[in-house]
């Protein structure tokens, strides 16, 4: 199992060291177009293998897609970060031209890659990859939705003073910080309804903190969060090399899914070895629906900005 990871940065940095502490991939090729920058990352990475315990091969290249040849994997970190006060979509300029670029040169290398989308604004550029290539729907996947819903689950184990293992809880919706839908309506603390623990204000707050825990983050750190997302990509990642048949909100391509169309945004998907094996329908009650629509007229009015 081979998987490249484009972009050396702190997130795609993050994204190798995970995956390859979990030991499950041969290689993990990590690709920069700066000069030696993969290389160091790579070779750091390297002298934890004895001390972490695994055996995986991380690679670094400069700007060389020839050294990505065969991935199974490919996830694209690539594009430039966001900085306090700037929202996902102001990026789009900048990191559609990279996106676009990567993507192709990607394909050119490994015609079979799943694709992994993480630049921001994230289900945009999800829609330009399928826009743009000629890779079937299933193996296009935006990342947000793993991480927004890792984001809820600390929220209410945060609220409710539990461990985070009782919690589970699901984002759907875009990956931004108006879109998201944070699925309280389903979320658990080991089956029983969080509901039963939290007041509806209480609940509301942890819903509105989720859906600007990227912004928060960036506030505090001056630049975007980097462990939280690659170990999301990571978990996405292993899911499909391993066949796991997991359920994960999942940014992909739908065509009358939850009564949209022409659209890149998260819904419940289960993953395998061939990328997006199904999308799961989940019922949302007529509050989410309407926040779903909400959501989909932003995604969607970002995406005409794009020129493809």
């Amino acid at each position: 199992m081979k998987v490249t990871v484009v972009g050396a940065g702190a997130v795609g940095a993050s994204c190798a060291e995970y995956i390859a502490i979990k030991n499950f991939a041969s290689e993990v090729v990590l690709l920069d177009i700066k000069e030696g920058y993969a290389e160091g990352k790579a070779m750091d990475l390297m002298q934890c293998a004895s001390l972490n315990g695994f055996d995986t091969k991380i690679t670094g290249v400069t700007n060389d897609y020839s050294k990505t040849a065969g991935s199974d994997i490919a996830v694209i970190t690539s594009g430039i970060p966001r900085k306090p006060g700037m929202t996902r979509e102001e990026l789009i300029g900048i990191n559609a031209g990279i996106v676009k670029t990567v993507s192709s040169s990607l394909i050119q290398h490994s015609p079979n890659v799943i694709m992994i989308v993480v630049s921001n604004p994230m289900d945009t550029m999800t829609y330009l990859v399928h826009k743009t290539t000629d890779l079937p729907k299933h193996r296009i996947i935006g990342m947000g939705g793993a991480l927004d819903s890792a984001r809820f689950k600390y929220r209410l184990a945060e609220a409710m003073q539990a461990p985070i293992s009782d919690i589970d809880g699901m984002v759907i919706g875009g990956h931004s910080d108006t879109g998201m839908v944070p699925l309280a309506s389903h979320a658990t603390r080991n089956s029983i309804n969080v509901s039963e623990y939290l007041s509806e204000e209480r609940l509301q707050q942890v819903v509105e903190d989720t859906k600007v825990g990227g912004a928060t983050l960036t506030k505090l750190l001056g630049t975007s969060a980097w462990y939280a997302p690659g170990a999301a990509v990571s978990a996405l990642v292993q899911a499909i090399a391993c066949d796991q048949k997991k359920m994960f909100p999942c940014s992909t391509y739908l065509e009358g899914e939850y009564d949209l169309n022409d659209i890149c945004i998260g819904v419940p998907v289960i993953l395998g070895r061939n990328g997006i094996e199904r999308i799961v329908d989940v019922p949302l009650s007529d509050a989410e629906k309407a926040k779903m629509q909400e959501s989909a007229e932003g995604v969607k009015k970002t995406n005409g900005l794009l020129e493809v």
